[in-house]
Order: structure tokens, then sequence, then C-alpha cells
């Protein structure tokens, strides 16, 4: 597998790179519309060819070639377009900017014929691959349970597009725990939601968000999020709780707390046991988030050029339902609550 990097911005610096680095991915060239930086990025992980178009760079692929396309989701659609038929391709998520685009991307690659695939990497981060272990191994049991909340400071000055965006928390973050859900649950039957700004933040559309996620009468999905937080460490919160019949998994996610420095990650897990006092043990996890689940993302795409018969596990055809929670998700928060009844007096 030889990598074509279309985009050179800080998520391929900061996550695609270091994370194909540390797997013993080949990134044979890169573009960017901002050459400087693809030459900078060229330099610091040694990739052999900079193009000086994605002409030029679609023109040096071959059939062992897997183009990863970091571009705004407003983009995709166009490089889509300059791909070879039959290519495989990993798209960094949003996988469009709303549901509209995501089946307009969809359909281009049935079109194409392209193998493609959406980088919704958290579903592949190490703690997350240990918790279905734990899972499938039937510790915990049923799950009936999984809630994700964040209470942390993000600063959004760092991704300057998002103040002209007009969705930003639920597209751009909740997603990721949305798509979390889908992987473990499968679609949910309904959605409801609630996305708001904060009066110190009012330049952004959302940062702020309420997510249920209707899986009927015997498993339950929330999401809380908030990252206007800005009073310090010690409250901060950012965990994925998994509860099941006979036990429950935590895991701390270090890397939103007290971003962009992070702090540790902390993997624990009880399990009941008849006549016993249950205790919580911690495992050591190694790897994180960033940018060790990058590594799954790209891994499915490896097995996608291997066997032409094999569809990713983040298929453009799986993940185009992860848009479609998230598009329920704005519906719920535009169309509002229930309005309270009228007591007479």
């Amino acid at each position: 597998m030889k990598i074509l990097q279309i985009g050179a911005g800080g998520i391929v610096k900061d996550a695609h790179l270091p994370a194909y680095k540390i797997a013993g991915f080949e990134v044979e060239g890169v573009y960017d519309l901002d050459e400087e930086n693809a030459i900078s990025l060229a330099t610091a992980f040694g990739i052999p060819r900079v193009f000086g178009s994605l002409d030029e760079l679609t023109a040096h692929a071959t059939e062992d070639t897997v183009f990863d396309v970091a571009v705004p989701g407003s983009a995709v659609l166009e490089v889509l377009e300059k791909l070879p038929d039959g290519a495989v391709v990993l798209i960094q998520k949003p996988m469009g900017e709303d549901l509209e685009a995501a089946k307009a991307i969809l359909a281009l690659c049935r079109k194409k014929k392209l193998k493609a695939g959406v980088n919704f990497q958290m579903r592949y981060a190490p703690y997350i691959q240990k918790a279905r272990e734990i899972i499938q191994a039937g510790h915990i049991g049923e799950v009936c349970d999984i809630e994700v909340k964040i209470n942390v400071y993000t600063p959004w000055h760092l991704w300057d597009f998002l103040f002209t965006a007009s969705r930003v928390e639920i597209l751009y973050h909740s997603i990721h725990y949305v798509d979390l859900v889908r992987s473990f649950f499968g679609n949910p039957e309904k959605v409801y939601a609630k996305t708001i700004k904060h009066p110190k933040m009012t330049q952004l559309a959302s940062v702020k968000t309420n997510i249920i996620m209707d899986y009927g009468a015997l498993k339950g999905a929330n999401i809380l999020t908030n990252h206007a937080h800005a009073f310090g460490l010690k409250h901060q919160q950012s965990y994925v709780k998994i509860e099941g019949t006979k036990g429950a998994i935590m895991i701390e996610m270090g890397l939103l707390k007290n971003y962009p420095q992070g702090t540790a990650d902390k993997f624990e897990y009880i399990i009941a046991a008849e006549g016993k006092e249950a205790e919580w043990k911690e495992v050591e996890i190694a790897g994180t988030w960033f940018p060790h689940a990058f590594i799954g993302s790209m891994t499915e795409m490896k097995k996608a050029l291997e066997n032409p018969a094999y569809l990713p596990d983040n298929s453009v055809e799986d993940c185009i339902y992860t848009m479609a929670c998230v598009e329920a998700a704005h519906q719920s928060s535009e169309q509002g609550g229930v309005v309270l009844p009228t007591i007479d007096q």
C-alpha cells in the first residue's frame, strides 16, 4: 500500500501522518492548495514527493495506491471527481457538510465504483478496541447503556473555518460520539437533540449539545457536551461509560481535557460477581485516540486494497447513517420540544 495524501492541514500533521509512521504505512506523496504547507509536511515526515496539482498527483497513482483525502467537507466531491474510477480512498470526516452532501458523495462513490471509507476514527481508538474485547467476551453481559459526557474548554480559535460554519458542535465534534454509539448499537429508531451557543462564544453556531439516540425501552444512549467550561481543569470531564447487565466500562479520554496538551487516559471496568463485592480494575492501554485511532481507519482501506470483495467497516455505505443521525439531531434541535400546556388559573 502506498498512500497519496491530498490535503496538508493540521489534522494530517497531528494525526494522519504520525499514525501512518507508527504503523509503517508508506506515504508516497502529498498535495495541498498551499504548496508551502505541503513542502513543510513532506520535510517533517520524509515524504519523497510534493505534487504541484491534483491532476499531477492522480497521474502518479498505481493499483497499490490509497488516496487519503483530508480536505474540507465542501471540497470532497470535487476531489473525488478527479480520482480514477475504482480507486481506494479514505475521506476525512465529516462526509460532507450535511446529509444532502453525504448522499451526493455516496452516489458519486457508487458511480465511480470507489472503494471509499470515512475517517470516523474514534471507533478504532485503542481504549474502544479494548472495550469491544471485553464486551465480545461476554464479561459485562448485554450492553444496555452508553453515555458520553464532555465538559471541557475547547480553544475553537484553532480552527478558523468554524467561525463561518452554519453547523459546528454536532457536525465537527459530537459526530464522533454519534458514530461510536452506532458502532455498538447500530442505527437508532429516533434522535432527539438540542445544540446551542454560549454567551461568550456567540460567533460560533453552537458549542453545547444534548443528544438522545433512541433504541427503544431497553437501551439508552446519551451524549452531553459543553465546550465552554473555562474554569480550570479540576471539574473538566471527558468520558465514555458503557454499562451492561453484569458490569461496566469507564473510559476517561484525556485528549480533550486541557486541550491541546491533554491529560492521561484511564480505562477501568467492573464485573459483578454473585456473593462478592465487585471492584473496579484499571487496565493500561497502549496508544490513544490521536494519533493511534487513525491507524484503524487506514487499515480498513488496506484490507479493501488487498481484497476487492472486502467492504470496509467504515465504508461510505455505513457512514451515511452517521450523517443521517447528525441530520436528524439538527432537525430535532431546530423543531424544538413540546410547548407547555396552558394551565387554567
